[in-house]
């Protein structure tokens, strides 16, 4: 099909615009590389080699995966330097030592003592060690040790006096940048998460424990503040495609998002003054319910019109005002459907079709699973 326009495709398809692909992530490169901080790719957004060929510059080197099965992908397939950014889980420690013994440098994350506990017993082989970074919560609320809590701090250094491990960094995801709205909002949240990591690595410091700091999300990342220079690194990963949820917040425009879902119209329902899709949650998602005037996504092209609900394998669309022009979408016409989270809608996906101006040029496969 390579040539072929993009109404040669089967619907419901997930196309992906590379020549936005390729801009986004070179600003972001860019952006680093004057801050004088390693970028750390996150790949849980596309899970493919193709895409983190783009954002690793070709180097397969540095990355971050979100499931041990992406890192077991990237491994396969040559990639070096991952960090499995997940609070390492206790049944699969053993797989995490396999990578460990295999690759240069595998690393992995905790934030609480009995994972530490798990691998002081299971050493390495050949002499090698544990690579750990302490996950720190710094205000989003999910995974990680308090910043503020003294047991974050003596977690810390008993990472970095267990033998056979080594604490290699602190790592905070400020995932807190997702209830902004603006540049003005998102830099503070990044200036705090930022404050705080670097403080909390400046009192180790102190106690003659030096170790790394990264700080990350897609928000934050794409408008860097003057402070993020005194960070290690950054790990965003939504940036290479984007999303309607990414505009909102305010971290790109819309023209930026590199991803949509094809459609076709499958049903007339003039009785409910609607339009029948055949994408539903299983090609879309129903993240971001609520969350937009025009419903589960944005119908390029069609301000007027809202994706309302979804089943399993259909979608009902249908006008935000006034009554629907049937004519203007007869049976088996296409609508192009930007999505609310592209990291959900991705996953919805075994293949997604890759094209420049509207000409596909190829496939990429993702890799699945945990």
């Amino acid at each position: 099909m390579n040539g072929e326009p993009l109404s040669a495709l089967c619907t419901p398809a997930l196309v992906v615009d590379v020549d936005k692909v390729k801009r986004n992530a070179q600003r972001m490169i860019d952006s680093y590389q004057k801050l004088g901080v390693q970028l750390r790719p996150h790949m849980k957004t596309h899970k493919t080699l193709e895409c983190a060929d783009i954002m690793t510059g070709g180097s397969r080197r540095c990355i971050v995966v979100s499931t041990l099965a992406e890192a077991c992908f990237y491994a396969d397939h040559g990639y070096d330097d991952i960090l499995y950014a997940y609070s390492v889980p206790f049944d699969k420690v053993e797989r995490c030592a396999a990578l460990s013994e295999r690759l240069e440098l595998f690393q992995i994350l905790l934030d609480h003592p009995d994972a530490l506990e798990k691998l002081r017993k299971r050493p390495l082989k050949d002499g090698r060690q544990w690579h750990v970074w302490l996950k720190l919560d710094c205000g989003n609320g999910r995974a990680g040790a308090l910043h503020s809590d003294p047991a974050a701090f003596i977690l810390a250094r008993a990472i970095a006096e267990t033998e056979g491990v080594q604490l290699t960094g602190v790592y905070a995801h400020c995932g807190n940048t997702y209830n902004c709205r603006g540049e003005e909002q998102i830099q503070a949240v990044a200036q705090e998460t930022t404050s705080l990591t670097v403080q909390f690595v400046e009192k180790l410091k102190a106690v003659g424990i030096t170790c790394k700091s990264s700080i990350g999300s897609t928000p934050s990342c794409s408008h860097p503040i003057k402070d993020m220079a005194l960070l290690s690194e950054v790990h965003p990963g939504n940036y290479v495609f984007y999303d309607v949820q990414q505009s909102v917040i305010g971290s790109c425009s819309l023209e930026d998002v590199a991803v949509r879902v094809l459609t076709r119209v499958i049903g007339h329902c003039p009785h409910r003054n609607q339009l029948l899709v055949d994408c539903g949650w299983s090609g879309l998602s129903l993240d971001g319910a609520g969350k937009l005037p025009t419903g589960y996504a944005v119908i390029e092209g069609h301000p007027n019109l809202k994706l309302l609900s979804m089943t399993q394998e259909h979608g009902r669309v249908e006008p935000i005002s006034g009554e629907l022009d049937y004519s203007k979408y007869p049976l088996g016409s296409l609508l192009t459907l930007i999505p609310y989270h592209s990291c959900a809608t991705a996953v919805m996906h075994p293949v997604y079709h890759v094209h420049s101006e509207g000409r596909l040029l190829g496939t990429w496969t993702p890799t699945r699973g945990w």
